[in-house]
């Protein structure tokens, strides 16, 4: 079983020296925000922090008959999480290079795979899994992007399978365009990312559209960057860390205030979402 190999793997930076950062030697006022995050050593990136993602877990119900492809596992806080349920396969897709083998590094595991692609051409097999998931990237992708995940989700799975997603939303179904625009191009600002936000019913419709069944949703305040849900992601000596490091780092510091700025103002138009649907088509 996967995490009878995985032991010694979980510790970052067991037995690699300190791994390559994505972004590395690249000036702060460039880096995507969720790199920005991860500088300054936060670990947890997904908008609805691990309180959801625990949520979405326990809705896939993953177990050692599994066979699991994440899409964009980034920093593999979620994938840790996954394999203690010892799937009987695990790959990662990845599309940062350095993130990727990072990734190697760290889980090294009987049946874990870490593949640099995108997760809209992942290049596995068709009907190689029985659950698909993607946190945090969808929602800086376009709708004729979000779209081919989906279709790539779906292809990856057998019928049956779940796929689910960690993302942004708009709370309000009915949202104006003027306020759509207004927040979308504030977030691809200070995130420096291109941001397409859905409220709710766009995403099952999205769902939908490639044939799978929602079957479970969950949602949460977009408040990440807030102290208190940063201590409950980050732990007590994580909090610390990034306290530290942003003392440290005026620049960092500046980019995490204006994203949780951000985050603030529109905090009763944006949150975090989670659904998990059902692949129940079997035309293709």
């Amino acid at each position: 079983m996967i995490m009878q190999n995985l032991s010694e793997s979980l510790e970052p930076n067991s037995c690699v020296g300190r791994p390559q950062l994505v972004g590395e030697g690249q000036h702060p006022e460039k880096l995507q925000g969720h790199w920005v995050l991860a500088r300054v050593g936060k670990r947890v990136l997904r908008p609805g922090g691990l309180e959801l993602t625990r949520q979405m877990l326990s809705a896939l119900a993953i177990g050692q008959r599994d066979r699991v492809v994440e899409f964009a596992p980034g920093l593999g806080v979620t994938a840790r999480m996954v394999l203690q349920s010892s799937p009987s396969a695990y790959w990662g897709v990845e599309r940062e290079p350095v993130a990727a083998q990072n990734l190697r590094q760290q889980l090294i595991a009987s049946g874990v795979q870490i593949v640099q692609g995108q997760a809209q051409a992942s290049g596995l097999p068709s009907a190689c899994a029985s659950v698909v998931f993607g946190e945090a990237m969808l929602s800086m992708q376009s709708l004729a992007d979000k779209s081919r995940v989906f279709a790539e989700a779906r292809r990856l799975l057998l019928p049956g399978g779940r796929y689910a997603i960690h993302e942004l939303c708009f709370f309000a179904d009915d949202a104006s365009d003027d306020v759509r625009r207004e927040i979308q191009a504030a977030m691809s600002m200070d995130i420096h990312v291109g941001v397409q936000l859905l409220s709710r019913k766009e995403w099952i419709k999205l769902f939908e559209e490639n044939g799978l069944k929602v079957i479970w949703s969950g949602q949460a305040p977009m408040s990440l960057l807030e102290p208190g849900r940063v201590l409950r992601d980050e732990g007590f000596w994580g909090s610390l860390r990034i306290a530290f490091n942003l003392l440290r780092n005026p620049m960092l510091r500046r980019r995490m205030l204006a994203m949780r700025r951000l985050f603030r103002k529109y905090k009763k138009h944006i949150g975090a979402i989670s659904l998990v649907g059902i692949r129940i088509s079997e035309s293709t």
